[in-house]
């Protein structure tokens, strides 16, 4: 299993139970209940070699409050909306004030 992946129950082991957890930063926290968390990643380039930097942009539910530049951890969960189907688990590093 990869550190990107947790299971949620491991009595069973079903690829059910499988819910990917990502760490990422949060870019936007303008709507309610829900934060716009940024996950970068790197990748090799087929060709050159080089690591470069791909990011995906996740909506992620929240009860509570978030700043812009907090380092959070999100869960895959159900669908609550069309776009957001992403649950934010634990604060990791709050951001620094300038």
């Amino acid at each position: 299993m990869t550190a990107t992946q947790a299971t949620a129950g491991t009595s069973s082991g079903d690829a059910a139970d499988v819910k990917r957890v990502l760490v990422g930063r949060v870019v936007s926290n303008k709507m309610q209940k829900t934060v716009t968390v940024l996950v970068e990643r790197k990748v090799k380039h087929p060709v050159y070699g080089k690591y470069m930097v791909r990011s995906t942009r996740y909506h992620a539910h929240t009860e509570q409050p978030f700043n812009e530049g907090d380092t959070v951890e999100i869960r895959e969960g159900r669908p609550i909306s069309r776009t957001k189907s992403w649950v934010v688990t634990r604060l990791v590093t709050p951001s620094r004030a300038v």
